[in-house]
């Protein structure tokens, strides 16, 4: 089943994940959606109704697991174009109260993730037309917020690895480039939490799933093949705030 475009998504499952899948199908990709959660993302992709979509259980911080899914999607669809590089976790701690073990876990998933990701998928986007990574940062990456400490490390290292990437891939015709959602409603944030955040914000709310799928359509999109290396922030304003 050749196509020209084919996605990965990884965190696929539900949330922002499910949103770039649906995004990425409407825009004529075949999309591979990849997640954790097998039960829940093989029920986002059959709610999907095309044979266009593909569930794949992926544990990203898996050598091993990377390899055989970008196989597995490499043979259903007979190539592979992009890879939008979204799942994440959210761990909060102050520095005195966070462990060791909860401080890795972040940066296994938020950075590590990432990185095996690139290697797996490189050896197919090499040569192929369009090519694009996508790297979901987070605005703490771009200002620090108490209590996240093994969070916004983690997305600040993924921060600098979309620019090292950027950089040596872009010989390869690879373009690699990073979204940087603020708040969200996603599963992630629990409703006390979003209200709180909604409460603050310059626009009076916080955003939605479909606004992050839409930024990162247009960074694998052929209007953006003269963009790499950038960093688009999608907050409604969070990182201009002070306080």
């Amino acid at each position: 089943m050749p196509a020209e475009r084919v996605a990965l998504v990884t965190g696929a499952a539900r949330g922002q994940g499910a949103a770039i899948t649906a995004r990425l199908l409407q825009d004529g990709f075949c999309v591979a959606a990849c997640d954790l959660l097998t039960d829940e993302v093989a029920g986002t992709v059959a709610d999907l109704h095309t044979d266009r979509a593909l569930a794949v259980t992926l544990d990203v911080t898996s050598t091993e697991q990377w390899e055989s899914a970008v196989t597995r999607i490499v043979e259903h669809f007979g190539a592979l174009t992009a890879l939008v590089n979204n799942a994440g976790v959210l761990h909060r701690a102050s520095l005195s109260e966070e462990t060791a073990a909860g401080f890795e876990g972040s940066w296994r998933v938020n950075c590590l993730g990432p990185f095996l990701g690139m290697q797996a998928a490189l050896p197919h986007l090499r040569g192929a037309h369009g090519a694009a990574i996508v790297n979901t940062c987070s605005t703490g990456a771009i200002r620090p917020f108490p209590n996240h400490s093994a969070y916004g490390s983690s997305k600040w290292a993924l921060r600098g690895l979309t620019q090292v990437a950027a950089v040596e891939l872009a010989p390869h015709g690879i373009r690699v480039n990073a979204v940087f959602p603020g708040p969200v409603e996603t599963p992630m944030l629990d409703s006390a939490t979003q209200s709180r955040l909604a409460a603050h914000t310059l626009m009076g709310r916080i955003g939605v799933p479909t606004e992050i799928a839409d930024a990162i359509a247009f960074l694998v999109s052929e209007h953006a093949t003269f963009i790499t290396g950038s960093e688009l922030i999608v907050d409604g304003g969070q990182s201009l705030q002070i306080g």
